[in-house]
């Protein structure tokens, strides 16, 4: 299988990786602050395709994989936080709290797509002010949907998740899988 993975997440690359050694790299130039839609998880799906129509475009018969996360607290979507002072409103929020996680995952092909939105619940214990201060000081918060990183120093205030483990990191490996499989048939 050769596939065109529409994101520069190093995380994605990673994850990726575990079900294809076969793939490139070639991220998207959509504007994101141009999609909108109804509510976080069918944003994270519209981004994904969007995305993935993108580089489709310019790669006519490859296959293009196009991914988006949300972090979604009581229906307002944390996306990357734009400095400091967002990051630690996020993550504020979203102390001693259940949120959603919404990866959207989009294949497509000459016209041709199916996409799909997995979805995980992420609690989180609550986190002390100072833990929140000295987290914002580190790069980890900056580059990810809801400013928190799972399997960095977040990993301390998850109590638990109910769901897709690589969801959280941005792509949900095992239906990712599923829907590249099926596409295929």
């Amino acid at each position: 299988m050769s596939l065109i993975l529409a994101s520069g997440s190093p995380r994605r690359r990673e994850l990726i990786a575990l079900i294809t050694r076969d793939f490139i790299v070639r991220p998207s130039s959509v504007e994101e602050s141009r999609i909108t839609a109804d509510a976080p998880a069918l944003l994270a799906r519209a981004l994904a395709t969007a995305k993935a129509e993108d580089v489709a475009a310019a790669n006519p018969g490859c296959t293009v994989l196009g991914c988006d996360t949300v972090v979604d607290c009581d229906g307002q979507v944390f996306g990357k936080p734009h400095g400091r002072e967002d990051a630690l409103r996020m993550l504020r929020a979203l102390s001693g709290r259940t949120h959603k996680v919404h990866t959207g995952i989009c294949v497509c092909r000459d016209g041709r797509k199916s996409a799909a939105v997995e979805t995980t619940l992420v609690h989180f214990a609550s986190i002390p002010e100072s833990e929140l201060q000295a987290y914002a000081d580190t790069d980890e918060p900056y580059d990810k949907a809801g400013a928190y990183a799972i399997q960095g120093r977040a990993a301390l205030w998850c109590s638990g998740i109910e769901g897709c483990y690589y969801n959280i990191m941005g792509l949900p490996v095992h239906r990712t899988a599923q829907l590249l499989a099926a596409f295929d048939e």
